[in-house]
């Protein structure tokens, strides 16, 4: 009875900023310090956790909520600096010529593009890259956010070269396999790592339809899932472009590069289809209602494509700043490209500020201004004032713009992240942790059927750390351990944890106040987690009963409760493609 009590209280910071978000629908300005005050208040009086760790872990969320917001400011930066130069109005035509149809353009740069920017920097980056883009394409910022939200599932266990893997799952079973061989140690990271990439293959088949019909139902005129169905053959075309490479790298390559070279592929073989008319809906061009009769909550002010350029561009010249980007996250996330004989991305972490020991604590805190993306965003807008030929009075305006709305997210993310922090350092010498206990609870009461749980966990630890990397080093451990105890393979149970942590980065809190705060939209958190929930869900139990139809089918046979609810998610989908089709069109 006590470990469901403790479950229980481990779950009510999560339970109260999820009602007051979701539910009542406050802004995360508002509900995230009651969020952060339950959960100090549990470790001091429920866990006894000291007052000092307690003061540490939340010092450790203000610095990691200062990257954040360093990131943020970059991304704005980025954005307001394309829009003032023109570069923003030139992009939009180059994807209007691409396809007009506004499923196409969201699959192509959210779905792939954004699959490429996880791949090569992580942490939320794409919705800083993907959502101003689409913002800027004419999608109403709420739209955007949702759709950039939506993508950060698939990509996400191989993004930032693998660092959900390498880092969060090594790390996370330090204890377990810390005297296992390095050659056996590096098999098993593997044996993850393809068991990953195979549950996300399965499930990301469904992502860009998904998308796409979130946007058609919630944000079209006629406010129409079928409208969205339509699209089915383009956006499973898509997905299997993206994930059929995606598997064989992971396989072959490992985790580093499975989001990286899978969206490369993906991009050289939807984009040339695109432009040919391959498998386009067939049902004509899609588009957004009239922007003069968007709902107030779809948009915020200031948000627009910006003028023309005032010298004549062309289309790459336009692309140019977010093609730097993409090149320095790439040589500075790889460790075979070297400055001054060590690896560039060694290099810039050297330019670090740092507390190893907090109050004595072992909590340490770092920031790292040179590797965090956002001085990649920042380095890209200052190359656009002469890739560009900007005025200093137009960079200025984007400047004071940016910092402006960047003001605008720090009351969420300054209590959201702490929050955070204090939740997962709750532990003592002698009790565990927060996660610990949920993590417990939910086990004995799920028994053999963890399995269908496991990524329910991994995705709740997302949603809490915001992080697949923190939610595995949490978790991981835990998960290896349950898959022991019922005798279930670890490698996929383990797997299982990594593909949740993924998942839960669709409902992650402080992502989405991130994502929000690029586009003006800080306080409409409530109305983009309801949205992406149900596909977060549906995400975890399609992963969860695939883990346990392989898991137990040597015991329970093929035909297992797992199998059956694959089949019924499934037969499902089929069912909604079927019935929204474009009957009678040529």
């Amino acid at each position: 009875m006590e470990q469901y009590l403790a479950a229980f209280f481990a779950f009510m910071p999560i339970l109260l900023a999820g009602g007051f978000v979701i539910g009542l629908r406050w802004p995360a300005s508002r509900a995230m310090p009651i969020g952060y005050l339950s959960a100090a208040g549990l470790a001091l009086y429920f866990w006894k956790v000291p007052g000092l760790q307690v003061a540490a872990a939340s010092v450790k969320g203000l610095v990691i909520a200062a990257s954040l917001l360093y990131i943020v400011f970059g991304a704005i930066l980025l954005l307001n600096t394309l829009r003032e130069s023109g570069g923003l109005a030139v992009i939009r035509r180059g994807f209007t010529s691409l396809s007009p149809d506004r499923r196409v353009q969201v699959i192509v740069i959210a779905w792939l593009f954004g699959a490429f920017i996880e791949g090569s920097a992580g942490f939320g980056s794409p919705a800083a890259v993907v959502v101003p883009l689409l913002v800027g394409l004419g999608f109403p910022p709420l739209a955007a956010i949702v759709s950039g939200m939506l993508i950060q599932s698939t990509p996400v266990s191989f993004g930032a070269v693998g660092t959900p893997i390498l880092v969060g799952i090594n790390n996370g079973l330090s204890n377990v396999l810390g005297g296992v061989p390095e050659m056996d140690r590096e098999a098993f990271l593997q044996e993850v790592t393809g068991n990953v990439a195979l549950l996300h293959a399965a499930c990301g088949t469904f992502i860009p339809l998904t998308v796409v019909c979130i946007l058609t139902r919630y944000f079209g005129v006629n406010r129409s899932w079928a409208e969205g169905l339509r699209a089915w053959r383009f956006a499973l075309f898509a997905a299997f472009s993206m994930t059929v490479p995606y598997v064989l790298v992971a396989r072959w390559l490992g985790p580093e590069f499975p989001s990286l070279l899978g969206s490369l592929a993906g991009l050289a073989i939807v984009v040339p289809a695109a432009r040919a008319g391959f498998l386009l809906p067939r049902d004509g061009v899609w588009d957004f209602p009239d922007r003069n009769i968007w709902p107030p909550g779809w948009s915020a002010q200031g948000v627009t494509p910006g003028p023309e350029p005032a010298v004549s561009m062309g289309f790459a010249r336009a692309w140019m700043p977010y093609l730097l980007v993409v090149v320095l996250l790439v040589l500075t996330r790889l460790e075979g490209i070297q400055f001054a004989g060590e690896p560039v991305g060694d290099w810039l972490r050297g330019a670090c500020f740092e507390v190893a020991d907090l109050f004595g604590t072992g909590i340490g805190a770092k920031f790292q201004p040179l590797y965090l993306p956002g001085g990649i965003f920042i380095a890209a807008s200052l190359a656009t004032i002469f890739l560009h030929r900007m005025s200093p009075v137009a960079f200025h305006r984007a400047v004071r713009d940016s910092y402006r709305t960047m003001l605008k997210a720090s009351v969420a993310l300054v209590f959201t992240v702490p929050m955070a922090q204090v939740f997962i350092n709750s532990g003592t010498a002698s009790t565990p942790g927060m996660p610990h206990a949920l993590a417990t609870g939910v086990a004995a009461l799920a028994g053999d059927a963890w399995p269908l749980f496991s990524t329910f966990i991994g995705g709740f630890g997302a949603f809490v750390a915001g992080s697949n990397t923190i939610s595995n080093m949490t978790f991981a451990e835990f998960q290896y351990l349950a898959a022991l105890k019922i005798e279930a393979d670890p490698g996929w149970v383990t797997a299982l944890q990594a593909v949740g942590g993924a998942a839960g980065n669709v409902i992650c809190i402080h992502n989405v106040v991130a994502a929000s705060a690029v586009v003006g939209m800080v306080g409409r958190e409530g109305s983009v987690i309801r949205k992406t929930f149900l596909p977060f869900a549906g995400y975890a139990l399609f992963a969860g009963s695939l883990g346990y139809a392989v898991i137990w089918k040597d015991t329970k046979g093929w035909l297992n409760l797992g199998s059956v609810i694959a089949c019924f998610l499934v037969a499902l989908a089929a069912w909604a493609i079927y019935s929204g089709r474009d009957k009678g069109r040529p």
